[in-house]
């Protein structure tokens, strides 16, 4: 007799980028069945907002039609209380599991106060009306946290302070799988010989006030101008509008740039880190860290600020106090240190999909009511 394979919903409405990646890790390092369907990455708020109802349509329409699932596993761009309430209504009543890549509560706004609150909004009654939440890392979850005791304090007049450990309870950290295959294929012992060569800084993030550029460019024009040694990178992805701190900064730093653009493929964007032998995080909000693991997987050496969700990933020796960045960077520049195989290994294989792959398969099927 075959063995039973759980069969799961996977919805997505934000399809692209670490969101698209994930998924497609989890498809391939999970026993059980997935049926994927998705919305294209674009209009992050309009999915937040819209996105529920039109994906309730065509499960109900599935259902009906004689499709069986286990459960449904979702991201936090899904209004859950929405797409549950609708499901409810024509009768149907499934397990419901949602994973935050990020939270709304600790992302940096650009707008007023107003723009955000709706979707901190959203992101709680999705966290109050799932059955299993998990973040992808303990910052996000903590930072959630304290945001929805934040947001129901000030409801004065109703005492409801008491759902965040209802939420909390049902919570748990599952750090994302990383899949290092394309960067494995080389030998990664580059930075045994850096004194003897001008050392490569890669900065390899998206192209976006959040991630903090400007601080990035005014360290290295500081290093320039002492006359340091060094090369830079700037890799990542780019969009329509883009700041002018990066044209500004191509000119600036125009003779000590040997790549300034996105790669276009992963051995393109691969080939690239082998060149380089420390990366940099200037972010102001970091929920778990893939570009930086890629890049020490790939063999550099990271220098990354001392807070947010790098604290789990890195030991203190690869963190940088506020304000600290150009003298951690004249450092490792003046004193290269070697990064070896086995250190990278050590920092990055346990967020490999080989290592965390069970975990999920647990909570998934704890989710579906299998026991392993």
């Amino acid at each position: 007799m075959s063995k039973h394979l759980p069969r799961f919903l996977l919805i997505e409405p934000y399809y692209g980028g670490s969101h698209r990646v994930f998924l497609h890790g989890l498809c391939e390092h999970l026993d059980v069945s997935f049926k994927l369907i998705t919305l294209p990455a674009r209009k992050w708020k309009m999915r937040m907002q819209l996105a529920a109802p039109w994906f309730a349509e065509g499960i109900i329409e599935a259902l009906e039609q004689g499709e069986v699932f286990d459960g449904i596993f979702c991201s936090s761009f899904l209004d859950v209380a929405v797409l549950r309430s609708l499901l409810s209504q024509a009768g149907h009543h499934l397990p419901l599991a949602v994973y935050f890549h990020e939270n709304q509560f600790a992302y940096p706004v650009q707008g007023g106060p107003n723009d955000a609150f709706q979707f901190t909004a959203i992101n709680f009654n999705t966290a109050l009306c799932a059955d299993q939440v998990a973040f992808n890392s303990r910052y996000n979850m903590d930072t959630f946290l304290d945001g929805v005791h934040g947001y129901l304090k000030k409801a004065s007049d109703v005492d409801v302070v008491h759902l965040v450990d209802v939420i909390r309870d049902k919570s748990v950290v599952l750090y994302p799988g990383m899949d290092y295959s394309f960067l494995d294929t080389d030998p990664r012992c580059k930075n045994d010989d850096l004194a003897d060569k001008v050392p490569v800084i890669v900065w390899n993030h998206r192209w976006e006030h959040d991630k903090g550029p400007e601080v990035f460019f005014k360290s290295l024009e500081e290093l320039d101008r002492e006359g340091v040694d060094f090369q830079v990178m700037v890799l990542g992805e780019r969009f329509q509008r883009v700041s002018k701190v990066f044209s500004e900064a191509e000119k600036t730093l125009g003779h000590r740039i040997i790549h300034f653009g996105y790669a276009e493929t992963k051995q393109e964007y691969g080939a690239l880190l082998d060149k380089a032998d420390i990366v940099v995080s200037t972010a102001r909000h970091e929920f778990f860290g893939i570009a930086v693991l890629e890049a020490v997987r790939a063999g550099c050496r990271p220098l990354v600020p001392d807070r947010l969700s790098y604290r789990e990933l890195f030991p203190k020796d690869f963190r940088y106090k506020p304000g600290g960045l150009t003298s951690g960077l004249r450092s490792l520049l003046h004193q290269p240190e070697p990064f070896t195989v086995e250190l990278s290994n050590q920092l990055t294989q346990c967020f490999s999909w080989p290592v965390v792959a069970s975990q999920y398969q647990n909570w998934l099927l704890k989710l579906s009511g299998d026991r392993v």
